[in-house]
C-alpha cells in the first residue's frame, strides 16, 4: 500500500519506494504507476515529474489537468524546490554549503555525463565548475551542505537548482563523491559504494503559492549507523 504524504481535491502526493520503476520498462516488471491508477479509480492520475527507480521520496500526482499544468508551469520556470537527503562515497570537505556548477550533455547508453573532461573540473572554496566554457551541454547547478559523516561515507542535503535527467547522480560522480549505491555512475566493485538500494531519497518539495511543503521520512535504510 502506497503511503500517502498529502492530499486535496486535486493533488496527491505519495511516498515512493525505492526499487520500483515508475513507469512500465524493458524489464516488464510492474510499475508504480498501475498501481497509482489501482488506488486511484475511477479518478485518472497526471504524471507531474519523475523519480528514477532506485530514488525514494515525495512522488506528486495530478487529479485534474489545470492542476497537472500549474505544476508544470512552476517547473519550467524553476520555482519548485527539493531537497534531496543522498549518501555519498568518502569525506565531502566542505564547511558550510557548496555549489556544483557543471553542464550536463547525453552520454552513450542512456547515460548523461559533464559537457566537459573530467581534468577540466576545478574547485574553488565550496563550487565546482569547469575551468573552460563550453557551448555544449545544459546548464545544471546542485546546492549542497553537509548533514552527517561516517568512517567512508557522508551524508548530503542536495537541493537541485535545475532539473536534468539523473542531474544529482551525475555532478556527485564527477566531483568524486558518487552516490552510495549508483551502480549506474558509481564504481560497483568499491566496497563503499555497495548498498542494497540507490541511497537518494526525495525528502521534501515546496511549491511556493502553489503547495505546502511535502515531506517523506528518511527511509531506515537510508540512515548511516557510523554517523557521528
Amino acid at each position: 500500500m502506497l503511503a500517502v504524504l498529502y492530499r486535496d481535491a486535486t493533488l496527491i502526493a505519495f511516498d515512493k519506494p525505492s526499487g520500483v520503476s515508475l513507469l512500465a520498462d524493458r524489464s516488464r516488471a510492474p510499475c508504480l504507476w498501475d498501481e497509482i491508477k489501482a488506488t486511484l479509480a475511477p479518478q485518472a492520475p497526471l504524471l507531474v515529474h519523475r523519480l528514477d527507480k532506485g530514488t525514494s521520496g515525495v512522488l506528486l500526482v495530478a487529479l485534474e489537468r489545470h492542476r497537472q499544468a500549474a505544476l508544470n508551469r512552476a517547473l519550467a520556470a524553476r520555482r519548485v524546490r527539493k531537497w534531496y537527503i543522498a549518501d555519498v562515497v568518502g569525506n565531502v570537505a566542505l564547511d558550510r554549503t557548496g555549489t556544483i556548477d557543471l553542464p550536463l550533455a547525453p552520454g552513450r547508453k542512456s547515460r548523461y555525463r559533464v559537457a566537459g573532461a573530467r581534468g577540466d573540473i576545478v574547485r574553488a572554496g565550496g563550487r565546482w565548475s569547469l575551468a573552460r566554457a563550453t557551448a555544449s551541454g545544459f546548464a545544471s547547478v546542485t546546492r549542497l551542505r553537509v548533514l552527517a559523516r561516517g568512517r567512508d561515507r557522508t551524508t548530503l542535503v542536495l537541493e537541485p537548482l535545475t532539473g536534468r535527467t539523473h542531474q544529482l547522480r551525475v555532478h556527485l560522480a564527477w566531483i568524486g563523491h558518487p552516490i552510495v549505491g549508483d551502480t549506474l555512475y558509481g564504481r560497483p566493485d568499491d566496497a563503499a559504494q555497495q548498498a542494497a538500494r540507490l541511497a537518494l531519497h526525495c525528502h521534501r518539495i515546496v511549491v511556493p503559492g502553489l503547495l505546502p511543503a511535502i515531506t517523506a521520512p528518511v527511509p531506515r535504510d537510508l540512515r548511516e549507523p557510523t554517523h557521528a
